[in-house]
């Protein structure tokens, strides 16, 4: 295991710097894991940073400031070569709560990540919903975030994940729901 950090960037700016612990790596990806508790920078402009209109952010973005992640902690599939990564969570008594599927695009060596704002929530039971839609609407054809075409790229991976979801396929078969971050 080493230590390494991800950036993640939104709409041009670089929104949260995270500190992470490569857990195991190969040619399919990368899983990491993010302690609860673990101290981060991330802009905190008083509410959530999807809320509010580009055009209201000030120039060069808000600064990052000193947090800490919340709860216990989670882990990220960093699948190779794919437009997502897949973040499992788990309540405050440390059991499995779900995934949460970013839609992403990552350079770097994965540690670059531009949040496609499109996300999906996946209960253990499967069952799934879509995040943040009117939300990603809205940006659509703002240069700083995506022209039609992209967002059309962008769903598409997302339906790509959801057969992956519905068919229960790895890395939504059980893999790693016991490994605690």
């Amino acid at each position: 295991m080493s230590d390494t950090e991800i950036r993640i960037w939104f709409g041009g700016m670089l929104c949260q710097v995270i500190p992470v612990r490569v857990v195991e790596e190969d040619e399919n990806g990368r899983l990491l894991a993010l302690a609860g508790g673990t101290r981060l920078k991330r802009v905190n402009p008083g509410r959530p940073i999807r809320e509010i209109p580009r055009d209201e952010w000030p120039e060069g973005g808000y600064p990052l400031v000193d947090d800490v992640w919340f709860g216990n902690g989670i882990l990220m599939w960093q699948p190779k070569g794919a437009g997502h990564a897949v973040w499992w969570f788990y309540t405050d008594a440390g059991d499995f709560a779900g995934w949460y599927v970013n839609l992403e695009t990552r350079s770097e060596g994965d540690a670059v990540i531009v949040d496609k704002e499109l996300d999906i929530w996946v209960e253990p039971d499967r069952s799934w919903e879509w995040k943040d839609e009117e939300s990603f609407a809205a940006k659509t054809g703002d240069v700083r975030f995506w022209d039609a075409a992209e967002a059309a790229e962008i769903r598409a991976e997302g339906e790509r994940v959801v057969k992956l979801i519905e068919a229960g396929a790895f890395p939504f078969d059980g893999t790693w729901c016991g490994l605690r971050p």
